[in-house]
């Protein structure tokens, strides 16, 4: 049979409690004994008493105990308060814990023998139902809100890392611009169907989806396209000759007459198309900047609309920073994997990666073996991204030129540099740039203000136009309220002379 422990080291969000337990002859005899006394405080009281505590000096210090203790590391202030409080001959000693890890680290440290079975889970359960009389100097109402308190810390580090990186934005600002994408897509050609009853002519002329609809809403009724229209034409198409073209194709248009109810429709749908593909332009600008921000050198590897959809399928940076270079190369491409695996056929090659440029310019046969080297590079990338303090795109750039390199030594032969090589040279680089960084940062902040003053800029005219409209509506009332008054007061006055 094990000995029972003579001390209990606890742990609580006001700091350490160590409770000297009464000697057993058995550990048998205690466990249940140590059972019927959890919930009956004077009964556990005669097994457990307080023989020292030590609160923590702050929630800062709080929380760096806690960290230490959940990687099962001593920290500096238990320690001394271990050494403070057990008794110097610390070889017969037995103090319970409640992690054996955590005992581990504590032997090691301190030569003290740890044991986290038999009856001391029984009495750690006990000492947590009755701290609050246990610790009696403590106050009741503050041992809740410092466990909250804590709880709430801790929880905020343990997350802080994935909010620091705003991958979770870039995820959600993807998936709205795929699925702008779509609907654009889709109201670009009901707008094509709709508008070609009455000029069918205009889509050969004009191929491009958003000029197509923004010279659909200046033409409206082809037969009354005027000076003005052609005018606001040319600011569309750019060029007199496409608007002679388009005007040309107006005059002898095979297209029905269209009356002004569905023109308003027209008009009304494709101001929204234009207004959601302006949006599109402004999350793409975002998705830029965020990108730039949250993982540099995969944005400078494959671009910020690859590197946005690789985090999004990883789930997050982290994620990515995880998987292997062989699971990158075919991100995106699940379906087929299993599918070549059930039928053993050949495995696909890539997945998200087919969008980077640099597959398209391989040839066919070296596509595989382009795809391969990228997703190692994107696997680096991804890394240096997420565990780096300050990352920087100097890392994606130098990679991006090893992928030029390769591509070049596949179509000609020249051998590229060594990777050790390169990334000697990028870490250098790297440092330089880390000293620029916070000038760029600031550049780059200013540029998005620019551009938040600019959309507003842009919508306060409108705001303006309908308030001067307001003002004119009523000077123009005014004086006629003037002439009015004066009638009444007259004819009150006659009335009392009367």
């Amino acid at each position: 049979m094990s000995e029972a422990p003579q001390y209990v080291l606890f742990e609580h969000g006001v700091g350490y409690a160590i409770f000297k337990i009464k000697e057993f002859e058995d550990i048998g005899e205690a466990i249940p004994e140590v059972e019927k006394s959890v919930t009956d405080y004077q009964r556990f009281n005669s097994i457990v008493q307080l023989h020292a505590f030590e609160p923590f000096k702050n929630t800062e210090a709080a929380l760096d105990n806690c960290n230490s203790i959940s990687e099962a590391l001593v920290h500096e202030d238990l320690q001394s308060f271990l050494d403070a409080n057990l008794p110097k001959k610390r070889k017969k000693c037995l103090v319970g814990v409640t992690d054996p890890k955590m005992g581990g680290s504590i032997s090691e440290s301190l030569g003290v023998k740890c044991i986290a079975s038999g009856v001391v889970p029984e009495i750690v359960r006990g000492i947590r139902f009755h701290f609050d009389r246990l610790v009696k100097d403590l106050p009741h109402h503050s041992l809740n809100k410092a466990q909250l308190s804590l709880g709430h810390s801790y929880s905020r580090g343990k997350v802080k890392f994935d909010v620091h990186r705003v991958d979770n934005m870039v995820i959600q600002a993807i998936a709205l611009l795929d699925q702008l994408d779509k609907d654009i897509n889709l109201f670009g050609m009901r707008i094509r169907e709709w508008y070609a009853f009455h000029y069918p002519e205009l889509a050969k002329i004009v191929p491009e989806q958003y000029k197509y609809i923004k010279c659909a809403l200046v033409i409206r009724n082809r037969l009354e396209l005027d000076d003005e229209r052609k005018a606001n034409l040319l600011e569309v198409l750019e060029t007199e000759e496409k608007v002679e073209e388009v005007v040309e194709g107006a005059r002898t248009s095979m297209g029905m007459e269209i009356t002004e109810l569905d023109l308003k429709n027209i008009s009304k749908f494709a101001e929204r198309i234009v207004s959601l593909t302006d949006y599109r332009n402004l999350l793409h600008d975002y998705i830029k900047d965020r990108m730039a921000a949250c993982a540099p050198s995969l944005t400078a590897l494959v671009g910020e609309q690859v590197g946005a959809r690789l985090i999004s399928h990883a789930g997050s940076l982290t994620n990515l920073a995880k998987y292997p270079a062989s699971t990158i190369q075919i991100l995106g491409a699940e379906k087929a994997l299993f599918r070549a695996l059930k039928t053993r056929s050949n495995t696909p090659k890539y997945g998200l990666l087919f969008h980077s440029s640099f597959i398209g310019r391989a040839s066919t046969k070296n596509k595989g073996r382009i795809s391969r080297f990228l997703a190692n590079k994107c696997s680096m990338a991804s890394r240096l991204d997420c565990f780096s303090d300050a990352p920087v795109p100097t890392y994606g750039e130098f990679l991006k030129q090893q992928v030029e390199d390769r591509l070049t030594y596949f179509e000609t032969g020249t051998i590229p540099k060594k990777n050790i090589d390169v990334m000697k040279e990028a870490q250098d680089a790297a440092e330089a740039e880390k000293d620029e960084a916070p000038k760029k940062a600031r550049k780059a902040h200013k540029k998005v203000l620019k551009r938040a003053r600019a959309a507003m800029d842009a919508e306060q005219p409108h705001q303006d136009g309908g308030a001067k409209g307001k003002k004119e509506k009523a000077v123009e009332e005014e004086p006629m309220e003037v002439e009015e008054k004066p009638k009444k007061k007259k004819k009150k006055s006659n009335a009392i002379e009367g």
